[in-house]
This record gives C-alpha cells, structure tokens and sequence, in this order.
C-alpha cells in the first residue's frame, strides 16, 4: 500500500524531528532530509514543510533551499526560518526584532473563515523562537493570524497552496498546533490518515519476507526497547530462520544479562547468549576519550557477534534495531546542517569481513512509534516502557578509564537507584535515568575515619524521543533515601549528587 507522504526540509532546527512526529502522529507518514538535499524524485510527496533554523535569512551563512519544483507545485508550509526566507528572498522585508520573540505568545488576530486556522481560537497560545521578524510580506502575502507582539505571525501566498508561519506548531507549547499541522496537511493539501502501527507491522512482516524469502538472519539483541521490536517483527516475518545472539558485553546492568535472556526465551525467539564481559574489558584497558571508547566497544562488539555468526550455517543477512533518529543523527555535518552528535555504530555498514547483506525493520520509524508497534505486536508492556538504555552502556557513565572493579561500583550504584525509582512509583514518570561514576575522589567522613572515594552523579530526565530532554524533580525525600543507601551499601562510594542540566545544551548521557 502507498501512503501519502510529506518531505520536511531540514534547515538545523533542534525541533525538525519533532515536525516529523507530530506529522505521524496524524497518521501520516513524513522524511526528514537536508535542505541541501532534496530528493530527486518530488513524485513521491504530497506536501513540503521547510523546518526553522539556528541562522538568521539576513546573514552570509543564510541557507538557500530549490524551490523551484517545490513552491506552487505542492501544498508548502514554511515554519519559522522558512516563513522568513519565503519573505526576505521573495518581495517581502525581514529586519531583527526589537524585542528577541521567544516564549509563550497568543494570537490576538485570526483572519475570519481561514481554514488554515479551522478550530483554533483567538488568543490560542503559540511558541515563538527567532530573533528576526518579518517587516513586509512577499509578493502576493496575504496576512492571516498575528500576536501582540508579532504583526506577521502567519501568511499565505494568494494563487499558492503556500502557507508561513513565524511560530513553531511543533512543540507542545503551542496549544493547537497539532491542530493546525492537520488543517494543512488533511484540509488543504488532501492527504489521507492512513500510516498506523497495524498498517506497519502488515507491510513491513511482508516487505521483510519478500526481501530475504528463506534465507537466514541473525540479529544481536540488547534487551532494548528497539531490539526486542525488531526481533518479534522478523520472527513474525521468518520464524525459525532468525537466530538472535544476546552478548554481554560486561557493562550491562547489574544481572541483567541472566534476566533478559530468560525473558527472551519465554517469548519464543531462537536466542543464544554470549558472555564476553572480559573480551571487552580488555580492549577498553587505558582508555579514557568517549569516542574511543565507544570504537572500542563497537569494534569488540563486531568481533563477538562475527565470531558467533560464523558458527551459524548459511546465514546471509544481518539485521539491526537501527531506527529513524540514529539515521538523522548519523548524517555528516557537511551533508546537512544538524551536527552528528555521537558515533552510533549501528549505521553506516559494516567491515567487509561480516559479509552479511543488512535489513532494518525499524530504520523508517521514532522511539515512540517503535513502542506503539511493539504494542500492536503484544510485547509485555514492561519491556515496553524499559527506559532507553545506550548501546555502549556503563561504558559512557563511568568516566575516564573502565576497570571490573568501577563497573562493580557502578552496577550496585544504578541498581540502588533504578530499583529505588519503581518501589516509589516513579519508574514510569521518567524517560531515563542512570548513575554516572566521575573521576574524582572527595574527603568524608565514615564513622570516627576520613575517607577519600569515589563520587557518583544521578540523571533523570523526562522526554518524548531524547532529542531534547528537561531534567525531573524528583522529591527530596526519594533523593535522601537514595543517597544514603549508596553511600552505606557501595564500597567506594562516599557522595551522591544530582544533575540538574537540560538537554541542550548538556547531553543526557556524560559522554
């Protein structure tokens, strides 16, 4: 079946990816591509959305899309940066602002019988993020909502299907902004609501059985959300021709690798696990760089898993959790303007010695999306709302160099907490959370003796897909407990504190 699509162009906006949910969560399905690269064949999408962006439409680095095949030719909305270069480069005036339009504002004027704004009220609150403003409209702009504040808020190009906006309809602070993405996207440009999880799991389950027919897959579980997703849907797909190998890579959770691997099996999935704690230890000794380390493990874990593969006969593809973020993450900073933030080892191929042709059933597909299937799938709600649990695992919360005996503090460390966080009912309340072990000792005082240990750093962040992520209050009470069941229980460990930043501009992980 082909879905209506929507092409958003990507122009650097930290909240691209979140145009590109809330289109999904309208049933529709949308691709996120750099502005710089837009796909050769336009057939293919019914609408076009261009993103905001970090850099200013009146500046030398200004980022200049084709539009040439794009606007008057398909349903366009420009949101923010786009709404700005459609004015600036197009008969209209774009100036900085007098006062910096960021926040919480209301639109105070909606132009009557508008139907870009069809069930949406004035004084319906919008989130607005530039510093730059639109003085004059383009050739052809027609002025149909506004703020206080921002006279431009919204136009349209008279004898276009092209809309602009200067406010984000994206983040959940403009009330009816999903509402508005609807309007555009059902109302104006016609697409129908039909991508839902039962219609992925229908066509990829086919997709996949058409793509490897009886050939063998092995997959390498993580006991992640995403893995486990994508082993049930190839096990739906193939069955018995997918054998899954479970490596403990000795920086899981503590006992994690014996109670995932039970779990496995209780669903039916033709899984082996591998304890190779020590192989990975080794190639991380004297290592303190975040990226080397996680080469390091990336490297080891390839190794392993090849090491098994080759004990399988015939097996001729490889299939991998990758999903739709750590495709956008993972694009260059030179092949478009968001930076890649980490190196996940996951994409971008393999060494030629695995030989192995890859399916990703996941790969077009969010973080929440992958739980909805996962859901439609029947999986255990519990594994479903596991927290996000990285790939390179206690690996990037110890800082500096890894040895068994920091990994031994820092297991006991995350279980007091993580275990802590369910007995209070608050598991379910955070996205993720974890325990970093710093590379600093600090004085205290354990009964009549000075003592000179480790100190360990707590994260709790709430979030919708870890693109951006505030950090939670968690109550004093929980935290006091917390603190000083570490401090007691954990050899090594003589202080407990609690990180407080926002993701941007501080990452979730530490490194």
């Amino acid at each position: 079946m082909q879905h209506d699509k929507v092409l958003i162009l990507d122009f650097g906006s930290q909240y691209t990816q979140l145009i590109a949910r809330r289109v999904r969560e309208l049933n529709i399905y949308s691709e996120i591509h750099p502005f710089n690269k837009i796909p050769a064949n336009l057939e293919e999408y019914k609408a076009v959305i261009l993103s905001g962006s970090p850099y200013s439409v009146r500046g030398e680095e200004a980022l200049h899309p084709d539009l040439s095949q794009i606007r008057g030719e398909k349903p366009l909305l420009a949101v923010c940066y786009g709404a700005q270069y459609l004015a600036h480069f197009s008969g209209g005036e774009v100036a900085p602002s007098n006062t910096r339009e960021y926040g919480r504002a209301n639109l105070s004027f909606i132009k009557t019988g508008e139907q870009f704004f069809e069930n949406v009220e004035q004084g319906s609150q919008v989130w607005m993020s530039h510093s730059d403003t639109i003085k004059l409209l383009p050739t052809g702009g027609s002025l149909i909502a506004s703020t206080h504040d921002v006279e431009n808020a919204a136009f349209k190009i008279e004898g276009e299907l092209t809309y602009a906006i200067q406010f984000h309809p994206e983040v959940y602070h403009s009330t009816d902004g999903k509402q508005i993405l609807e309007n555009f996207l059902v109302k104006i440009a016609g697409l129908n609501q039909d991508w839902t999880p039962d219609s992925f799991v229908e066509e990829t389950v086919e997709a996949i059985q058409e793509k490897v027919g009886n050939g063998k897959v092995v997959l390498g579980l993580s006991g992640g959300v995403d893995s486990t997703v994508a082993a049930v849907l190839l096990n739906k797909a193939i069955g018995k021709n997918l054998y899954c190998i479970f490596v403990n890579n000795g920086l899981l959770r503590k006992n994690e690798f014996e109670k995932v691997l039970n779990q496995y099996e209780g669903m039916g999935l033709n899984v082996k696990g591998v304890d190779a704690s020590q192989r990975f230890l080794d190639a991380l000794a004297g290592i303190e760089d975040p990226e080397q380390k996680r080469k390091a493990i990336g490297n080891a874990f390839i190794e392993v898993f090849d090491d098994e593969a080759h004990k399988l006969e015939d097996v001729k593809w490889l299939a991998q959790g990758t999903i739709y973020p750590d495709v956008i993450e993972s694009v260059s900073a030179n092949g478009g303007p968001s930076a890649t933030i980490k190196s996940h080892h996951n994409v971008g191929g393999l060494p030629d010695f695995m030989k192995l042709k890859i399916v990703e059933p996941l790969r077009a597909i969010f973080k929440d999306e992958v739980r909805r299937v996962g859901a439609t799938l029947g999986i255990d709600p519990e594994l479903l709302g596991r927290h996000p649990f990285p790939g390179p695992g206690l690996g990037i919360r110890i800082l500096g160099d890894i040895t068994a005996e920091k990994v031994r503090i820092l297991q006991e460390v995350d279980a007091i907490f993580i275990n802590g966080l369910k007995e209070w009912n608050l598991y379910d309340k955070v996205w993720q959370a974890g325990a970093m072990l710093l590379p600093v000792n600090s004085v205290g005082v354990m009964g009549d003796e000075r003592t000179y240990e480790k100190c360990v750093a707590l994260r709790a962040v709430e979030s919708t897909d870890g693109m951006t992520a505030d950090w939670v209050n968690l109550p004093y009470e929980f935290l006091q407990k917390t603190s000083n069941d570490i401090i007691n229980k954990v050899k090594g460990v003589n202080r407990v504190v609690y990180d407080i930043s926002s993701k941007p501009p501080a990452t979730i992980e530490w490194e």
